[in-house]
């Protein structure tokens, strides 16, 4: 028996290796163009992003490579008849099985180790190497389009002179009470100081046009600080989704969110007892209230994602365990030596009903409309579907 046990998981770790590599590297190339062309990051940082795509690329290449893996193996093996070769001298299928459902539960908690990884330590990641390449960004893209901008931020040269920007339009989006200005200079140049975290703006006699209200000129030299944040194209706010929060955060994030809502509710209530006290019933039809409201609402939302995210990463983790569960026997009962045509022969029924309803799961657990563990509904119709499927290899 442990002969059998350990050749077949030889075999299956053999392919999963193999196709594991190469589906991942096809997807670090995927993901590193499509990040360097939305953030129009220079070649020199591009290499500095594949570590932080990494964990990305593997937590959806694991539990595809698996599927790969264990239908290549079993529908071979089962296309030459050895599983029936060895129903017929008294050997139970699932010595064959067992090895493939033990290496998909480590992979699987490999997996929401990997999840966990990518939405937390490598999107963080990748949002610093286009920080720190903001400097190079702007000057790049000044050069080849005369023009840059940001929600926060724009920049329109008539040329580019080395590091000169000959008659440069700047203008600041206001924000924070700050309001937003208009400077036309006659050059300046670009300084990023990663130390403070701002893009300096080194202006040469400008003029400044601050919402139409005020104008004024420098002549001398000026210096313009502008938070590298708002300088460049990754968004603030994404921090504090749930998606970006690593599972160990999300337990504090939750209860600070409840002690939020608990005091919105609270001032609503106190506010409400007090105009209906004082006769103000006019009020309580007010403008303010219904931006109330509109806040609550978005805060429950919050809410519900971050109850949500434990549950999502999870199930998508262990879909390495129910995609075997279910690939495995499937294999063996279509016994088709073919590589490609067993895998696609399984991966279709999955493809077509696993992520669905995964992710009608976890939108309806995100806006509250279903409990969190709703996101599991996908992983328990593969566990139906595979326990079926095992039955009838185990009888037959």
């Amino acid at each position: 028996m442990r002969i059998l046990t350990r050749y077949v998981l030889s075999e299956l770790t053999k392919v999963f290796l193999v196709c594991l590599f190469g589906l991942t590297m096809l997807m670090i190339v995927v993901g590193v163009v499509r990040e360097a062309a939305q953030q129009q990051l220079p070649a020199s940082q591009i290499a500095r992003l594949i570590p932080f795509i990494l964990p990305d690329a593997l937590r959806v290449a694991v539990p595809v490579t698996l599927l790969l893996a264990a239908t290549s193996v079993y529908g071979r093996m089962s296309g030459a008849n050895e599983i029936i070769a060895a129903k017929s001298l008294g050997i139970s299928p699932m010595v064959f099985l067992t090895p493939a459902l033990f290496l998909a539960a480590l992979a699987s908690l490999a997996t929401v180790y990997l999840n966990d990884l990518a939405v937390s330590w490598g999107r963080d990641g990748a949002r610093r190497v286009v920080l720190e390449a903001v400097e190079e960004i702007v000057y790049g893209m000044l050069r080849a389009q005369k023009g840059y901008s940001t929600q926060s931020l724009a920049i329109a040269v008539r040329k580019v002179e080395g590091r000169r920007l000959i008659g440069p339009n700047v203008s600041i989006g206001g924000n924070e009470g700050a309001p937003a200005m208009t400077i036309d200079a006659d050059e300046a140049e670009i300084r990023a100081d990663l130390k403070k975290g701002v893009l300096k703006i080194i202006l040469l006699n400008s003029t400044f046009d601050i919402e139409g209200k005020a104008k004024f000129q420098i002549p001398d030299a000026w210096e313009q600080e502008i938070p590298l944040q708002d300088a460049s194209r990754t968004n603030a706010a994404a921090k504090r989704v749930p998606s970006w929060l690593s599972l160990n955060e999300i337990p504090d994030e939750e209860l600070r969110q409840r002690e939020l809502l608990r005091r919105l509710e609270q001032e609503d209530a106190a506010r409400a007892a007090y105009q209906m006290l004082s006769g103000d019933l006019t009020g309580l039809a007010d403008e303010s209230w219904r931006q109330r409201r509109a806040r609550i609402e978005g805060e429950y939302n919050h809410l519900h994602r971050l109850l949500t995210e434990p549950h999502r990463r999870w199930s998508a983790g262990f879909s390495c365990l129910f995609f075997v569960w279910v690939g495995a026997p499937m294999a063996i009962r279509l016994k088709n030596r073919d590589i490609l045509t067993s895998f696609f022969l399984c991966f279709l029924p999955i493809l077509v009903v696993y992520y669905p309803l995964l992710a009608y799961g976890v939108e309806g657990a995100k806006n509250g409309t279903l409990p969190p563990y709703a996101v599991w509904a996908g992983n328990a119709l593969l566990a139906l579907w595979g326990w079926w499927l095992l039955k009838r290899v185990l009888r037959y």
